[in-house]
């Protein structure tokens, strides 16, 4: 009796809990406030409507900055979303967002194809000369409007340029030694002067060059500086800039450069010019092309969208996706180092838990994204044609991304930049880059199954993945391929550079990299079963290092193999070293010099024998039965598809 009384009580407590819990939910879901923008729309409506009610008294806003006031009137606690209906929307100022707006969604409609462009259609051209076309540009000539990108039938123009290809020789000399980036930079401070001219020979520079138009790209080592002119000395030879070079003509005796900008670099159609002398623009047509009909853009502002907040009052939790961003400017003045110094077309500073997805970012003139401070994550984006980096991200996650064609108007920009500490950069696929894949500096870092090729094009001393001052950092599962080494300090696919300590490197691919493994000033890294291939000969540095553990790597050349600094290697065993031509080099190293060289023999420590690979062209590499990895303890590797999962079309 007692227990049926139990048993009871048990189900009316349950019916009661069941009544309460239905009447009164524990959680609720609060459906998000959504504000329309279209097109179509009016900013005098509510924004409530994704389209016009019948008596068109209400419906979408018109244009962003009237969604996000609207939004801000919402009160904190609701759930923020604004959605934008298809169409393209011209920018006159950035959308900013600040700590008020956390948690706000932006984001298109679905199946709607949206773009913010960060410019303005340029029209009523008229005929300048037998085959260029010109407009004024209200602004341009008074120095309130200056632009280095001009868009046409979505396609990234090339500018007037001189010469035609290739580059200039000038005559500066800066005979100062490098002493390292840690170790200071140049062992004399250059001075203003030698940051501020260069000496050409008369033949290049044409009579007449109209200065206030002329853009001079001096190139360095591993960067370059786009400047302007300030005037020419023509019975010195000089040139003398606006703004101060990074680093002075001549220096690390490279001694080339070009003029950008200039009526008299039109060589060839499809190229433009701004003409500042004269207020207008002009431009070259491809055959076939109709002004009237096509659709020229020119930016006028430096970001689409800026999250800002504040070292004490963070802009959080804000998702921007499923729309595309395109034509942005920059300033007239060097980039810096891996062109750092310009504005994002989306950018966040002091930002935190923010994602930005499916996004598509194109023909920018500075950076694609850039984040200043705070972890961020960025996913199942393209960002192509740039005119500087494709993604600047310390501290956050950035994978599956598809990044190509950067670096369009500085070729010292890096494809993807990170930093900070706690990075995990994967799954991203990364071509056609003027200088490194990949950069990372900082802590605790995960490079993992990456694809990278074509990159390092035009500068050097860079590499697929370069690591500089990195600490604990692991770069597992990439495939690198088809670097070519254009000279100068070269180009390699790994490289861990100044005080990069603790790192690994393991699991990873490169082929048809002629370096596949860089060292330089770094200490107590491992490199570890990964698989280098190339068609010639093979070099791996190991300049003023120290403490190398070096196993189970597979080395496949039909040239010579070369250890430049197999003296720092405490351990080296267990790899495979096959050079189809028989010769394998060690070379101890005193800093920068080679003080011995001589053949390495095999012995029970490393084989040299064929691996017998079976496959290795896709990021995947088997070994046939008779390999002799088996036997060295060597692990296949199984990077089935390096790069992009689901990628961004």
């Amino acid at each position: 009796m007692a227990m049926k009384q139990i048993a009871k009580s048990l189900m009316v407590f349950l019916f009661f809990f069941l009544f309460l819990q239905s009447a009164f939910p524990l959680t609720t879901q609060v459906k998000a406030v959504e504000i329309f923008v279209s097109l179509s729309g009016n900013d005098n409506w509510s924004g409530r409507l994704a389209n016009a009610n019948p008596t068109k008294t209400d419906g979408p806003k018109a244009t962003l900055p009237a969604a996000l006031d609207a939004l801000r009137k919402v009160a904190d606690a609701q759930p923020q979303r604004m959605v934008l209906m298809a169409g393209e929307y011209f920018l006159e100022k950035p959308l900013l967002l600040n700590p008020s707006d956390n948690g706000l969604e932006i984001t298109a409609a679905p199946q709607q194809s949206v773009v913010l462009y960060g410019g303005k259609k340029i029209t009523g051209w008229k005929k300048d000369g037998n085959q260029f076309y010109a407009t004024s540009l209200p602004g341009v000539k008074e120095g309130n409007w200056d632009f280095r990108v001009l868009i046409v039938n979505g396609r990234y123009c090339e500018r007037a340029r001189l010469p035609e290809k290739g580059k200039f020789e000038h005559l500066s000399d800066f005979p100062v030694p490098w002493m390292s980036t840690t170790g200071g930079g140049w062992k004399r401070k250059p001075t203003q002067i030698e940051l501020t001219t260069l000496k050409f020979k008369p033949q290049d520079v044409p009579d007449n060059l109209e200065p206030r138009n002329a853009e001079v790209r001096v190139y360095h080592m591993w960067d370059e500086s786009l400047v302007g002119l300030s005037r020419i000395d023509r019975e010195n030879h000089l040139l003398h800039f606006s703004s101060p070079t990074g680093h002075p003509a001549g220096a690390f005796g490279v001694k080339n450069y070009v003029i950008y900008n200039i009526r008299q670099g039109m060589t060839q159609p499809g190229q433009w010019y701004l003409d500042r002398q004269a207020g207008k623009v002009v431009y070259w047509p491809l055959q076939g092309e109709d002004l009237n009909r096509a659709e020229v853009l020119a930016p006028t502002v430096e970001s689409v969208i800026r999250l800002r907040g504040e070292q004490n009052k963070l802009v959080k939790d804000i998702t921007l996706k499923d729309f595309k961003v395109a034509v942005t400017t920059t300033p007239l003045k060097a980039g810096g180092f891996g062109a750092g110094n310009f504005s994002g077309a989306i950018q966040l500073d002091y930002a935190q838990d923010c994602r930005l997805s499916h996004l598509e970012i194109s023909n920018v003139g500075g950076q694609g994204i850039k984040v200043n401070n705070g972890r961020n994550e960025i996913t199942h984006c393209r960002i192509h044609h740039i005119g500087a980096c494709g993604i600047r991200a310390p501290s956050c996650v950035v994978t599956d991304n598809l990044v190509h064609d950067i670096g369009l108007t500085y070729p010292s920009s890096i494809a993807l930049s990170s930093g900070g500490k706690n990075c995990v950069i994967s799954h991203n696929e990364i071509h056609d880059a003027p200088y490194s894949g990949i950069t990372c500096g900082g802590e605790n870092h995960l490079i993992e199954a990456n694809n990278i090729y074509r990159v390092m094009q035009k500068l050097h001393d860079g590499g697929g993945i370069y690591c500089f001052a990195g600490k604990n950092t692991v770069l597992r599962g990439n495939f690198i391929h088809d670097l070519i080494d254009t000279g100068g300090y070269g180009a390699s696919a790994y490289y861990l550079d100044e005080r990069s300590e603790m790192c690994t490197v393991e699991l990873n691919l490169s082929v048809n990299v002629a370096r596949p493994s860089h060292n330089h000033m770094a200490n107590h890294n491992t490199i570890r079963n990964n698989v280098f291939i190339h068609n010639g000969d093979m070099q791996l540095t190991f300049a003023k290092c120290s403490d190398y553990n070096f196993e189970k790597n597979v080395l496949y050349a039909t040239g010579k193999i070369t250890f430049m600094g197999i003296n720092v290697l405490t351990d080296f065993n267990q790899n495979i070293l096959y050079s189809k031509k028989g010769e394998v080099i060690g070379q101890t190293v005193k800093d920068y010099s080679p003080t011995a060289s001589e053949p390495l023999k095999p012995d029970h420590n490393n084989s040299f024998d064929d691996p017998a690979l079976a496959e290795y062209q896709n990021g995947r590499v088997i070994f046939n039965n008779n390999s002799p990895a088996s036997n060295l303890g060597i692990t296949q590797i199984n990077n089935t598809h390096p790069g992009p999962r689901n990628p961004p079309n």
